[in-house]
């Protein structure tokens, strides 16, 4: 198992380090010792330190605060492989969603990570404490049943905390980077040149391998209908598929209206036979489409924002729905996506990725939109008060996020995945086998799947 040791980039560190309140102080430094220079020239160093040094020793401090907690991970892996008789195994990871969301991708390299590190530092202890008092390993699991705060079961065997959720590495038959996946009545993932994978009893076969026009297109976006028997894809150059999940034939519908825009995700609802679609562009632009008994209509495109690229698109229903920009802008629209409003965010930290919304009846969280940026952060949506609460999930940047019923679950680009299975529950970091970044995450029944660089897929067993 590869333990991930690496950190973001210094460039992506610094465009979160711009928003902070330290980077105002510093600029402020600057200005001020700028100006001092006009009495005593060498102000002029102090001008340079004061806003060179702050992001320098910040990011230096993350770095071995990074190291500390991957030397961590080594020692539970190592406590793993004495006490877990599933040691050889794929290491496991966990996630979730339902309402699908699609956001764009960049397909940065990264490595993976080791797992499991609550539950195996629980065994580890145990174990120790069997060895202490020289009892048989049964024996001891009812002491510490009765005795350890921490322990698994209660006395009366039954499970005193969540199970967690066992995600594994499986077959692919694609090196190529996969970028968004659905569930639906079956799997299905999009990636780079045109790749198109469905699972079947058999696992994940390649059905397309150079794009719905066979034009090799790389593929970001891919959506299911309501009830599971369609799946859409968009990527580049205006392609666009409807695919049949029962027998993988699909349709090829690119360059709608003759457009062949570069679309970065696209969202799907509705029965199957009466479908709306919404494209979503690297111009700002969402496309509206419906889809009636074979007939398909394209309306003319809105453009939610500032032209700002779109990141992510999500459907509630065919009329509710919500996409978010590069530009700290999320918008909503209650009429299937003929016209959008503005609902925020100002000041995020980071550059919004994805969003999703809950599919619940009423108010409140059951139905509040979630928005994830590349600062680890997942903001929370409710109406009313119609206002934004920050969350911080994480370090690393967060590239996708899934909702089903109360179950969120959002991925990043380390290869590692947080998991929040209720409403009330706080958020975990479960790192996976992952050797690289995820992209695509979504849980449909009885099923959810990850995807990432170099035709990874994972998935929750």
């Amino acid at each position: 198992m590869v333990t991930n040791t690496k950190t973001d980039n210094f460039g992506a560190f610094f465009r979160r380090y711009t928003k902070t309140w330290v980077h105002a102080v510093a600029t402020a430094g600057l200005t001020a010792f700028g100006t001092l220079t006009i009495y005593y020239r060498g102000f002029a160093v102090l001008a340079l330190a004061s806003y060179v040094v702050p992001p320098i020793a910040l990011y230096v401090a993350r770095g071995r605060r990074s190291g500390a907690v991957t030397a961590t991970d080594d020692e539970v892996s190592r406590s793993r492989a004495k006490t877990d008789p599933r040691a050889d195994r794929p290491e496991p990871g966990s996630s979730g969603g339902n309402t699908q969301s699609t956001r764009a991708v960049e397909t940065n390299s990264g490595t993976g990570t080791s797992t499991g590190a609550s539950s195996d530092a629980d065994e580890y202890t145990n174990a120790d404490a069997d060895s202490d008092t020289d009892t048989d390993m049964n024996s001891a699991v009812d002491t510490d049943a009765d005795t350890d705060s921490n322990a698994d079961t209660d006395a009366d065997g039954t499970s005193s905390r969540p199970e967690k959720a066992n995600w594994t590495t499986v077959d692919s038959p694609t090196d190529a980077t996969l970028c968004d996946v659905a569930v639906g009545t079956g799997a299905v993932a999009v990636g780079t040149g045109g790749t198109v994978l469905l699972a079947t009893d058999d696992g994940w076969e390649a059905v397309l391998e150079h794009g719905p026009a066979g034009q090799d297109q790389d593929l970001y976006g891919v959506d299911v209908t309501d009830d599971g028997g369609v799946a859409w894809i968009a990527g580049d150059g205006g392609a666009v598929a409807r695919l049949e999940m029962a027998t993988g034939r699909h349709t090829d519908f690119s360059a709608p209206d003759d457009r062949t825009d570069n679309l970065t995700g696209l969202a799907a609802a509705g029965a199957t036979g009466d479908e709306t679609v919404l494209l979503i562009t690297g111009s700002g632009a969402v496309v509206r489409g419906r889809y009636r008994d074979g007939d398909l209509a394209w309306a003319e495109p809105v453009t939610p924002g500032s032209g700002s690229s779109l990141s992510g698109v999500t459907l509630r229903d065919a009329e509710t729905g919500f996409c978010c920009d590069t530009n700290d802008g999320v918008f909503r629209t209650d009429d299937g996506g003929r016209t959008f409003d503005a609902i925020g965010i100002d000041g995020s930290e980071g550059t919004l990725t994805d969003v999703v919304a809950g599919n619940g009846e009423g108010e409140g969280e059951e139905t509040a939109c979630h928005a994830s940026t590349d600062a680890g952060f997942v903001y929370r949506y409710e109406e009313p008060p119609s206002t934004w609460t920050p969350d911080r999930v994480g370090d690393d940047a967060i590239t996708a996020i899934a909702r089903a019923g109360s179950h969120l679950v959002a991925i990043n680009d380390q290869g590692g995945v947080y998991d929040r299975p209720d409403l009330t529950a706080d958020w975990e970091h479960v790192v996976t086998g992952a050797s690289g970044p995820l992209y695509g995450v979504a849980i449909g029944a009885g099923r959810a799947v990850a995807v990432g660089e170099g035709g990874t897929v994972l998935e929750r067993q």
